[in-house]
């Protein structure tokens, strides 16, 4: 896999096509939708990782989000036509105000998908729909925004931190805290920082890897098991890494845990662990989700792996 750092006006799917085109790839995919109009993280998931890919589409993510007080939108960002403006007085940016309409979105909420996303209906994409000047009933989905900072309050712009769960709408967020203010809001920048176990570090841009050649390229891959950083590890035996890798339980002295990493014993020479798959741990069994194949094992194994990396 690789951790790319998306450039502003690329979609994540345009995004892929051009690094798997680079690495001369086979098999890839993205680790969910980046919204072209945004920047930053994009997992990128090659050959044997990509049975990991749902991993970073179902975790948390983290955000910098941009907000223009005082005007809202017919999409909610800076691309759709101005609907309103409305004064920010200094009252609305005082610091006890803005901390007030940030925890006011903190915690569980639900939020009422943007007419412009990629949400379907029917088969086809909410924003088809609003293209047509089409409105479609969307009901409130429920989720966890885990913590909003506020980074930056220049004049009307308002730049925060965002830790949230899977699909929230940041812009919607922006209207919803610019209406709690009692002006207004819309999204005119967005960078993805972090999702899962994952950041910006080690991230690379699409305009560098085009520059460099292919050894230089295929070092910046990373192996699959850096979407799992943030589980549990598993180290089994030879014999039960073999087990394992054929489906089977094994029993465990180790608590419950809804997703843990596995590693057996790399073949001699090599003294390391290597990643087999991922698993859950219930009632003192260790119970297989998703497992590597023995060609997708070796491959790991021809794999370098990068410094205070546990294989």
């Amino acid at each position: 896999m690789i951790l790319l750092d998306k450039p502003l006006g690329l979609s994540s799917n345009d995004a892929l096509q051009k690094v798997k085109w680079l690495l001369r790839a086979e098999k890839a995919g993205h680790t969910g939708t980046l919204d072209p109009l945004a920047t930053g993280l994009l997992p990128l998931c090659f050959g044997a990782a990509t049975k990991f890919s749902q991993v970073s589409l179902d975790a948390d993510k983290r955000y910098t989000a941009t907000v223009l007080l005082g005007q809202t939108t017919a999409t909610g960002d800076a691309e759709g036509e101005v609907l309103r403006t409305r004064e920010v007085t200094p009252e609305m940016t005082a610091p006890e105000r803005l901390r007030a309409a940030c925890d006011a979105f903190t915690g569980e909420i639900d939020q009422v998908p943007p007419m412009h996303s990629a949400l379907k209906h029917q088969g086809r994409a909410l924003y088809e729909y609003a293209r047509e000047g089409i409105e479609i009933e969307r009901a409130p989905r429920r989720v966890t925004i885990h913590g909003i900072d506020i980074l930056r309050v220049q004049g009307d712009v308002l730049e925060i931190d965002v830790r949230c769960s899977k699909g929230t709408y940041i812009r919607t967020l922006a209207q919803d805290i610019g209406e709690q203010l009692g002006c207004g809001a819309h999204l005119i920048g967005l960078r993805r920082t972090g999702s899962g176990g994952v950041s910006l570090q080690g991230t690379v841009t699409l305009a560098a890897l085009q520059t460099m050649t292919e050894s230089e390229r295929e070092a910046h891959l990373l192996p699959a098991d850096v979407l799992l950083s943030d589980w549990p590890e598993v180290l089994l035996s030879a014999e039960d890494a073999a087990r394992f890798l054929t489906g089977l339980r094994r029993r465990v002295t180790l608590s419950d845990a809804p997703q843990v990493r596995v590693y057996g014993p790399a073949p001699a020479p090599a003294d390391r662990h290597v990643l087999l798959g991922s698993a859950h741990i219930k009632g003192g069994e260790l119970i297989p989700t998703r497992l590597l194949s023995p060609l997708e094992v070796q491959g790991m194994l021809d794999q370098v792996a990068p410094p205070d990396h546990p294989i």
